[in-house]
């Protein structure tokens, strides 16, 4: 885990959450301001400066990782998208996004992967014209 003593849990969440998911997780966060601020200090501090700052996985593995889980999910379309976001951020290619997508039909059926190929399919277009894809 990197050295937590030079880094708070919200300072380190905060920069891993704009260096994941930048604008977008950015905008979670402010929609949350005036009605669970705490909520949203949580968002920075557990899940981006405990659990995505720990080494055993790079920030793309677990990107992947979290855009298989939400897709099969099913229910959380736009927090898919926003990690759909993330995961071209840093560095998936939408060809591994398509694949863990369709991966996900085998475990979490046809319908969730359908429904994730289509979040996909909005953050591609939206994404139209980004070489960094």
């Amino acid at each position: 885990m990197p050295d937590q003593t030079q880094e708070t849990r919200a300072a380190r969440g905060r920069r891993l959450l704009n260096e994941i998911d930048g604008a977008a997780g950015e905008a979670v966060i402010a929609g949350l301001q005036d009605i669970a601020p705490d909520f949203a200090e949580l968002l920075f501090e557990f899940p981006f400066g405990d659990i995505y700052a720990r080494d055993g996985l790079s920030l793309r593995d677990r990107e992947l990782a979290t855009v298989a889980a939400l897709s099969a999910m099913g229910t959380a379309p736009k927090q898919l998208g926003v990690h759909v976001h993330g995961a071209l951020n840093v560095g998936v290619t939408r060809e591994e996004i398509v694949e863990v997508m369709m991966q996900m039909a085998v475990y979490a059926g046809f319908p969730a992967a359908l429904n994730a190929l289509a979040v996909a399919k909005e953050v591609f277009t939206a994404r139209e014209g980004d070489a960094s894809d």
